[in-house]
């Protein structure tokens, strides 16, 4: 087996005790916090203290806590993690079915966080020190800095409500949200697939204002490690002899630097996905997205314990999923790196 085989192996045992520790941590918390999930369920009705613990043992809720996590832990491996106490489904399912609509998202809000982070933090670095360069890293402390929701709720009023340009929420509007038959849960993949461009039409207006609220979120971060990135190369000596050959500045750039400073812009991009799923928390609740995230919402409103357990164990395998892929990337862009 080659380097990258094992060391894929051993990110991937790595992860096992990560996911266990993540999830005894959560279960532990949402046992001390305050509040009866059985009450939730029941949605705070007047009901008699005998229905109650009626609903607590057939829930298991009135065992020993040591028994309770015993018999979750065993679900987990066995790949159950229950059903939710809010929909009586259970949650490995609702989670598939929810997972097409936060990656759907989470890609176009990456793609929106490269037009604006990744280009504008290279071009800054082509023309360090000049009006354009300030501009560029003036608009990357604002991105940074600005509060995910509020950006998400002014594009809303702004381009939504007052102008009309774009719908305010949701994946779909008008009757294709009750006739639209999906297949992958990808809409715009089933979209394409079906040559349906109404329907593409309206899938891709709804991802426009929860995209870039996401990416420009994203932006800040991207943009100053790609522009310090890209300046450190272009200060390189092998640049400067380069240069002195004669080479075009073009091929100097996209040839040259550009392949070299991707190293520290590719981790970002790993890192961002942790940073997207918290996004994501905000952006598919401003925006009603139907993801993961939402569901996690809902869930903690709810105490749904199964479905918070099982949300946050299935949001911490997918970015260590991410993680490692971007480490075995490495070895592309940089025959250096060795496993």
């Amino acid at each position: 087996m080659g380097g990258v085989g094992r060391y894929a192996i051993q990110r991937l045992l790595l992860t096992i005790p990560m996911v266990f520790i993540l999830l005894t941590v959560v279960f532990l918390l949402l046992r001390v916090m305050p509040g009866d999930p059985v009450s939730a369920m029941l949605g705070g009705r007047n009901v008699s203290a005998e229905v109650l613990e009626s609903y607590r043992e057939r829930l298991g809720f009135n065992r020993p806590i040591h028994v309770q996590y015993v018999s979750y832990l065993s679900g987990v491996v066995r790949g159950q993690f229950g059903d939710s106490l809010r929909t009586g489904k259970p949650v490995l399912h609702e989670l598939f079915i929810r997972f097409p609509a936060t990656i759907e998202l989470g890609v176009c809000g990456l793609v929106v966080s490269v037009l604006f982070g990744f280009l504008s933090g290279i071009f800054a670095a082509i023309y360090p020190d000049r009006p354009i360069d300030h501009t560029i890293r003036i608009f990357h402390i604002a991105s940074f800095a600005m509060p995910l929701f509020w950006l998400g709720l002014m594009f809303q009023v702004f381009f939504a409500v007052r102008l009309g340009w774009l719908p305010v929420a949701g994946r779909l509007g008008g009757r294709l949200a009750f006739t639209f038959d999906s297949v992958t849960g990808f809409y715009l993949l089933d979209a394409i697939i079906r040559g349906d461009w109404r329907s593409l039409s309206d899938v891709a207006q709804h991802l426009v204002l929860p995209s870039i609220t996401l990416g420009i979120a994203l932006t800040g971060l991207q943009g100053r490690i790609s522009r310090a990135s890209m300046l450190e190369v272009l200060d390189a000596d092998y640049i400067t002899t380069a240069r002195a050959k004669g080479l075009h500045e073009r091929i100097v750039i996209f040839g040259h630097a550009l392949r070299n400073a991707l190293i520290p812009i590719v981790t970002v991009f790993g890192l961002q996905f942790a940073v997207l799923m918290g996004g994501a928390v905000l952006t598919e609740t401003v925006f009603s997205w139907p993801g993961i995230a939402s569901y996690l919402v809902r869930s903690i409103e709810a105490r749904d314990y199964p479905a918070i357990q099982g949300s946050v164990v299935f949001i911490a395998v997918f970015i260590s999923a991410i993680n490692l892929i971007v480490d075995v990337f490495y070895s592309v862009i940089d025959p250096r790196v060795r496993y």
